[in-house]
C-alpha cells in the first residue's frame, strides 16, 4: 500500500487562537473555502465529531463524511475520513496552527491518503486535488481571517419565507426540478441541471434582471429530502464575491413554511462600475438583497400554486 503524505503551509495576519476557532466552525468553511459546497456535523462528545462535506476537487462534486478530533489547547484539529469517495481509498491529517507573533499565525495543513488499489493514475489525480484544494483553502483562509480584522462588514444574511397550504414534498420537488425552471419561472432565460450522483446536483442557468439584463450564474446544490436543499454558487454576479444559502420546507398545521435563505459577501471593487461612482456598501447591500429577495420570492410563489394546485386536485 502506497500512503502519500504532504504539507501546505501560510502565514496569516491574526491571531492563532481566531484562526483556530475559523476551521473548528465547519458552519463557516463554505464561506471561506471556495471548494466546499456544504457541511453538515454531528458532535460525538466533548471533542469529537462526525461532519459530511461536500465539495469540489478538480471541478467535481465529491461527498465524504470525515471524524474530527478538536485540541483547543494545542491548537490542532486531526481529521481522518471514514467515507470516503472513489479515487480516494483513505485520507487523514490535521491542520496545526501555530503563533508567529501575537497577531500573526503560521497555518500548516497535513495529508496522508492512498488510491483506490494503489492505482497510480488515481494516485496521480488525488495528488493534483490536494495540492489544488489545500493551495486554495489556505489563501481563502488567509484572506478571510484577515478581511475579519477589516473595519468593513461586507458579508450578510437574510431569508424569506412563504407560507404554502401544501405538502413540503411538493414544494420540495418544485425547488429539487431545477432543470423545469426555465419552462415554470418568468426569471429564468435558460438552465442546465446535471445530477451525477443522486443529491449532488450542478446547476447552471440565465437569468433576468427587472433592468432586462441576463446573467449566467452557476451552482452546486445538495438535496435533503424533503426538507432542505443547500447550495453554493460558484459564477457569481459582478457584485458578489459570495453567495451561498439554503431552501427549507418545514411542514406546520397550515401547510408547509418554505424558506430561503441567502449570505452574501459584497464585492466593493465592482461597486463603482455596476451602481456609480457614488454608490457604498451600504447601497450594493440593498440592491443585491433586492434582486435576490425578488428572485427568491418569485419561486417561492411559483412553488406556492404548484402544490397548491396539486391539493385541489
Amino acid at each position: 500500500m502506497t500512503t502519500r503524505e504532504v504539507e501546505h503551509e501560510i502565514t496569516v495576519q491574526a491571531p492563532a487562537a481566531a484562526v483556530y476557532s475559523l476551521i473548528a466552525e465547519v458552519r463557516n468553511w463554505p464561506r471561506i473555502f471556495p471548494p466546499t459546497i456544504y457541511v453538515d456535523h454531528a458532535p460525538q462528545g466533548q471533542h469529537e465529531e462526525l461532519i459530511r462535506i461536500w465539495a469540489t476537487a478538480n471541478g467535481e462534486a465529491k461527498a465524504w463524511t470525515s471524524r474530527r478530533t478538536l485540541d483547543p489547547e494545542a491548537l490542532r484539529i486531526t481529521f481522518r475520513q471514514e467515507v470516503s469517495a472513489p479515487p480516494v481509498a483513505s485520507m487523514g491529517g490535521a491542520w496545526v496552527i501555530e503563533p508567529v507573533s501575537a497577531d500573526s499565525s503560521r497555518i500548516r495543513l497535513l495529508h496522508d491518503y492512498r488510491a483506490v488499489d494503489d492505482d497510480p493514475e488515481s494516485l496521480e489525480w488525488i495528488d493534483r486535488a490536494v495540492d489544488r484544494n489545500s493551495r486554495s483553502e489556505l489563501a481563502a483562509l488567509q484572506q478571510n481571517v484577515e478581511l475579519a480584522y477589516a473595519s468593513e462588514d461586507l458579508t450578510f444574511s437574510f431569508e424569506d419565507t412563504v407560507q404554502i397550504a401544501g405538502s413540503a414534498k411538493d414544494v420540495f420537488d418544485f425547488i429539487d426540478q431545477a432543470g423545469l425552471w426555465s419552462e415554470r419561472l418568468p426569471h429564468v432565460a435558460t438552465v442546465r441541471l446535471q445530477e451525477d450522483t443522486p443529491g449532488l446536483q450542478e446547476l447552471e442557468m440565465d437569468t433576468r434582471a427587472k433592468d432586462g439584463s441576463v446573467h449566467t450564474t452557476k451552482s452546486y446544490r445538495v438535496t435533503f429530502p424533503h426538507h432542505k436543499i443547500a447550495y453554493k454558487q460558484t459564477t457569481l454576479p459582478a457584485l458578489m464575491t459570495l453567495h451561498t444559502g439554503y431552501w427549507t420546507f418545514a411542514e406546520n398545521e397550515a401547510g408547509v413554511a418554505a424558506s430561503s435563505q441567502h449570505t452574501v459577501t459584497i464585492n466593493t471593487a465592482n461597486i463603482a462600475a455596476v451602481l456609480g461612482p457614488d454608490a457604498t456598501v451600504a447601497d450594493a447591500k440593498e440592491y443585491v438583497r433586492a434582486a435576490l429577495s425578488t428572485n427568491s420570492r418569485a419561486t417561492l410563489g411559483h412553488a406556492k400554486d404548484h402544490a397548491e394546485q396539486r391539493v385541489a386536485r
